[in-house]
């Protein structure tokens, strides 16, 4: 028989037994499988493992390298050829067009006062005079015919341009027969030119100061485009060179190599290009900056100073072909004679319109005496028409007829522009000097940068790989 404490006894036996055994299995190196749910890191996977690899790291580098500088070299390029475009569109495009509209201004205006000077030889109209006045339609003609065609159907001028080819003709006709008019003694001739005149002052005119406004825009815009440096491109390029010399830092400082060829050669590469991109750019601005300033700007004062002498002539002359039937012509000469040389006007201050050129200051004083000779005689010939002696007043303006003398308005208005004109002969060729200088500063650069960004990107992907070629 089994007493109680024996039955206790036998289990506690096997509980040992059991805890023994339990506690031998807690205590073995035997990993258990994870229970299902349980959080277990992930089997890395073989993409991940080449993408962290020091080869495929540097290799990535060099790809991120080549590409800086290919954009480099595509931004550089662009921008160079914009800036180019530009120069080449002032020499050969915008300023050529806002001249020839600042001389269809002045053909217009000279066509104008040199009829009015043939209607005053009373019939007798000299063959230089209507030579003069045919040259001055001829040109007009041509010049127009030119902007026609060297403008687009939406240029700004275009208008102007299509209008003033419509009017010349009709101005002419009304010319021509305030002429036929005056050979046959009817007043009706004196008439028909003063209306042609208003015609012409006040429509032609207008319009072609218009043409003359727009494309001087143009050209000012041109000159903006051209001046201004590629700061996108200058921006790119250092720092594609940042980005060099900081992965030749890394590979130093992994490699303990000091020099790696391709990647010094891509470093060369970009700085030459960053170089030669902000130098070249920038002597190029200086020098269309200096054709602006030493050439356009001062020429277009010039021509601007010309046409108002011209229009000081016309509205001279037109008064006595209106024999004092209206003061209008002498309230348009007090007018524009203050612009030609009143204390701000063009002549009021011959240095400091072409200051830069000191051969062009000598023909704008000689002008500016012209103008003051003009006035005083002028002055001499309108006293003797309000005092009713006609005869003398036409004498004093345009001289006697078939007689030449040096001592008329005429004479000193001939000084006053041909003094203009060498001025502005002077000023055109130091602008086509300095302007074409300008664009001739870059040239081969978009070549240039193009091929120095080539072979940055080259050097930087050959010394990447002789970088990896190591890991083989």
């Amino acid at each position: 028989m089994t007493t109680p404490g024996q039955n206790y006894g036998v289990g506690s036996g096997v509980g040992g037994a059991g805890g023994a055994a339990g506690g031998t299995v807690a205590g073995s190196a035997v990993a258990l499988p994870p229970r299902p749910g349980a959080d277990a890191p992930a089997p890395r996977r073989p993409s991940a493992r080449l993408r962290s690899t020091p080869p495929r790291r540097l290799w990535t580098l060099g790809s991120v390298l080549a590409l800086l500088a290919v954009l480099f070299g595509a931004l550089t390029v662009t921008q160079v050829v914009q800036s180019s475009n530009a120069a080449s569109s002032v020499v050969t495009h915008s300023q050529p067009l806002s001249d020839d509209a600042a001389q269809i201004f002045h053909s217009l205006a000279d066509a104008d006062t040199t009829a009015a000077t043939g209607f005053l030889q009373a019939g007798n109209e000299t063959d230089a005079v209507r030579k003069q006045y045919n040259n001055d339609i001829q040109t007009a003609s041509t010049l127009l015919a030119q902007a026609a065609a060297s403008t687009s159907a939406s240029d700004p001028g275009q208008q102007q341009i299509q209008q003033l080819n419509s009017q010349l003709p009709v101005y002419t006709g009304l010319v021509d027969t305030a002429r036929a008019d005056d050979r046959q003694g009817l007043p009706l001739g004196g008439a028909y030119l003063r209306y042609a005149s208003g015609q012409l002052q006040n429509v032609m005119l207008p319009e072609a100061q218009t043409l003359y406004a727009a494309e001087t825009a143009r050209l000012h815009q041109d000159y903006a485009n051209a001046e201004a440096l590629p700061w996108a491109a200058i921006g790119l390029g250092l720092v594609t060179l940042g980005a060099l010399v900081w992965a030749q830092i890394r590979l130093f400082r992994r490699t303990n190599r000091v020099f790696n060829v391709g990647m010094v050669v891509a470093t060369a590469a970009t700085a030459v290009a960053v170089i030669w991109l902000t130098a070249a750019q920038s002597i190029a601005a200086s020098d269309l900056n200096a054709s602006n300033t030493r050439g356009a700007a001062p020429l277009q004062v010039l021509n601007e100073a010309r046409i108002t002498a011209l229009q000081c002539r016309g509205a001279e002359n037109l008064n006595l072909v209106a024999r004092g039937s209206t003061d209008t012509y002498e309230t348009a000469w007090a007018k524009v004679s203050a612009q030609l040389a009143g204390k701000n006007g063009y002549l009021s201050d011959a240095n400091g319109m072409t200051a830069s050129d000191p051969t062009a200051q000598n023909p704008i004083r000689v002008a500016a005496a012209a103008f003051t000779t003009w006035q005083q005689r002028h002055d001499t010939a309108k006293s003797a028409n309000d005092h009713g002696d006609y005869t003398t007043a036409v004498n004093d303006t345009i001289g006697v007829a078939g007689a030449t003398s040096t001592q008329t308005t005429s004479a000193a208005f001939t000084q006053l522009d041909d003094s203009l004109n060498t001025a502005i002969s002077r000023e055109r060729a130091n602008f086509h000097s300095l302007a074409d200088a300008g664009r001739g500063d870059t040239a081969l650069l978009a070549e240039g940068a193009g091929v120095l960004a080539a072979l940055a990107a080259a050097g930087a992907l050959l010394g990447i790989n002789r970088r990896v070629a190591e890991y083989r």
